[in-house]
C-alpha cells in the first residue's frame, strides 16, 4: 500500500500497531536512507483510538487504509464518512 501511494506522488502517514512500532520505525529509516525525500514517509506511533482516529479524522487526510479487525475496519468506516475521505 506504501509504495504505489508514494509512486503516485502522494506522501503517507503509518501508524503501526501499537505492539510492534520498530518495524515502521525501520522502514521509514530505509526510505530516507534510500533517497526518499524528509517528509515522504512519515510515522506516528500511539494507540488507535488516541493517534488512528486522529489520523482517520484529520480532513487533510484524503485516504486512509488499515489492516486490523472488523471492529476496527466498522470504526475506521464511521470515523472517514465525516470526512468524506475514501477509505
Amino acid at each position: 500500500k506504501v509504495l504505489p501511494a508514494i509512486a503516485a506522488g502522494n506522501t503517507i502517514v503509518l501508524k503501526p500497531a501499537e505492539l510492534t512500532p520498530l518495524t515502521s520505525l525501520m522502514f521509514a529509516q530505509a526510505a530516507t536512507e534510500a533517497g526518499i525525500p524528509d517528509g515522504v514517509v512519515n510515522v506516528v506511533s500511539g494507540t488507535g483510538p488516541e493517534a488512528g482516529e486522529h489520523l482517520v479524522s484529520h480532513p487533510g487526510v484524503a485516504m486512509t487504509s488499515f489492516t486490523g479487525s472488523t471492529a476496527v475496519g466498522k470504526r475506521v468506516a464511521a470515523l472517514a464518512t465525516a470526512t468524506v475521505k475514501r477509505v
